[in-house]
């Protein structure tokens, strides 16, 4: 059997908040765009679709973001597709946490790549999953680590400043804030890892 290649926890989260540092500008543009166009019917499927993916996959690949790349028209063309594969994963992932949680988050953390590629590499849904699974074999419980302890520094630093008058609240807004740009650089960093050459 071929050698399962162990990504390193603390060099993917350094990585990762490289990334989302460097797309500071694009991220939070869409970010702020999204929330402004989330009630628009049809529009908000394909502007979701290109944040949770598209956004991720470019910035896997160090390609430039655009400031409007949630519009792009090419994430509606896959709108079916990544609802077929989020039900899938969902439902999956649902009956894993029915059987004492730990098989849900190893469920989750298999199939964590199936919408991106579904939508990004043009993989039918079933396929992807398959996919999903075997490129993360041998690695979810560091995929787990890296989202644990991203969770527990931040969750401390965040709860930390919360308690400084007047100025804490404004500091814990702004490493929330950061969080996001950490998880998407950190998901993008992931999947540059795994997905690669697929």
């Amino acid at each position: 059997m071929e050698d399962v290649k162990k990504i390193e926890v603390i060099g993917t989260i350094r990585d990762g908040i490289a990334i989302g540092a460097k797309n500071i500008g694009p991220i939070l543009v869409n970010v702020i765009l999204w929330v402004l166009t989330i009630w628009i019917p049809y529009l908000n499927v394909g502007t979701t679709i290109g944040l949770v993916v598209g956004i991720v996959a470019k910035a896997s690949r160090g390609e430039a973001i655009s400031f409007t790349e949630i519009f792009d028209a090419r994430y509606r063309k896959y709108m079916g597709e990544y609802f077929l594969v989020s039900g899938l994963v969902f439902i999956g992932a649902f009956i894993g946490l029915a059987f004492f949680v730990i098989p849900g988050l190893v469920i989750s953390m298999a199939w964590m790549f199936a919408p991106m590629l579904t939508v990004d590499k043009g993989k039918n849904p079933m396929e992807a999953i398959t996919l999903s699974n075997n490129i993360t074999y041998g690695n979810k419980g560091r995929i787990f680590c890296i989202e644990l302890l991203v969770a527990v520094v931040f969750g401390i630093v965040i709860a930390i400043l919360s308690f400084i008058p007047v100025i804490g609240p404004v500091l814990a807004f702004a490493v929330t804030v950061f969080l996001m740009f950490v998880w998407i650089g950190i998901n993008a960093s992931l999947y540059r890892q795994f997905a690669a050459n697929v």
